[in-house]
């Protein structure tokens, strides 16, 4: 176990000093995967707190961040998200987490996004054809996680991702990849993530379909002869996430949260989150972050939020909402609903 402990934390050194030592001459790669839906953020309380939640992990989000975090849920947990995400899209979240016992912790979960139909316009029709289309994704995933001691857990996602426009579609499978390791000196938590770890996507279906003339002006030719336009597979936005959280004060009354992730990203630079939550009586939630340090032309940055829980007999409402700053692009609402029974 000590071993594993010293290689996580040299992988995460190791992590940190390539951050630091690449300045800013590197390509950014922005603009070359596919799914970039899979960015999204899924939570409220994890936006709030400005992305940092890979080390954190301790409710049904770590689906998304580090799912070997569900691990530590002891009770059913289910959680539904919104977001008003940017141009007026929507964007879904559903998870539930259910303990098993020795046998670990199984989790589903299911992100969406689209938009409402729009009409199709042309050069020659303008106005429109009068025909619609829409954009859709959709991610769904499966997630197994087990404490392999009372400190280090581990945890696994396959999901499913597909995504539409019109008569296009392009789908693939995935795999995420989390580890945590709890210590027991004021909390202090190592979390280390690798999401969307699959295969390429390349958009299949009928308006792939061109019809050219092969022989024109030659007797019997025609301008139907139907053809496939050439599309390139596309990777996926892999996401390499190392996180510490530590809680300075923890009492009955008070909690007080911090937390930091780096991520190393295949389609953009290097970043650095930050974050604190502070909880009043195990009731009242206060939430504040920064995201994006260091990474190249971001437009985000300041992150606030909060949240309640109310119990009702055994069971526990949470109720939690976030505000992130988008810069020239205005801003991000989120909020959730939460039921542990």
């Amino acid at each position: 176990m000590q071993n594993v402990f010293l290689a996580v934390i040299t992988l995460s050194t190791l992590s940190v000093t390539t951050l630091v030592a690449q300045g800013g001459k590197e390509i950014t790669k922005v603009g070359t995967t596919v799914g970039q839906f899979l960015k999204i953020e899924v939570t409220p309380r994890a936006s709030a707190l400005g992305g940092t939640f890979s080390a954190i992990a301790d409710d049904v989000s770590a689906l998304y961040w580090n799912m070997a975090g569900i691990a530590g849920i002891n009770r059913n947990e289910l959680l539904l998200a919104h977001t008003n995400w940017l141009e007026d899209l929507k964007y879904e979240f559903g998870g539930v987490v259910m303990p098993l016992g020795d046998f670990g912790t199984m989790g589903l979960s299911v992100m969406s996004m689209g938009t409402e139909d729009m009409d199709v316009r042309t050069v020659e029709q303008p106005e429109g054809t009068g025909e619609k289309f829409a954009v859709g994704d959709l991610a769904v995933g499966v997630s197994y996680a087990r404490s392999l001691t009372d400190k280090f857990s581990i945890g696994f996602t396959g999901k499913y991702i597909r995504e539409t426009i019109w008569h296009m579609n392009a789908s693939t499978f995935a795999l995420d990849i989390g580890t945590l390791y709890r210590t027991r000196y004021h909390g202090l938590t190592l979390g280390m993530s690798v999401t969307n770890f699959g295969g390429k996507m390349k958009f299949e279906g009928r308006d792939a379909i061109a019809y050219i003339n092969v022989n024109p002006g030659k007797n019997g030719s025609n301008d139907k002869v139907v053809s496939d336009i050439r599309i390139d597979e596309w990777a996926l936005p892999l996401v390499f996430r190392v996180g510490l959280s530590a809680e300075p004060i923890a009492n009955d009354l008070h909690r007080l949260t911090i937390a930091v992730d780096a991520l190393h990203p295949n389609d953009n630079t290097e970043s650095v989150n930050i974050g604190a939550e502070y909880v009043f009586e195990d009731f009242v939630s206060l939430r504040g972050g920064y995201k994006a340090l260091f990474r190249r032309d971001s437009e985000e940055g300041l992150t606030l939020g909060g949240g309640i829980k109310y119990g009702i007999g055994k069971n526990d409402i949470r109720v939690d909402y976030s505000w992130a700053d988008f810069g020239r692009l205005i801003s991000v609402q989120r909020w959730s609903l939460g039921i542990v029974f």
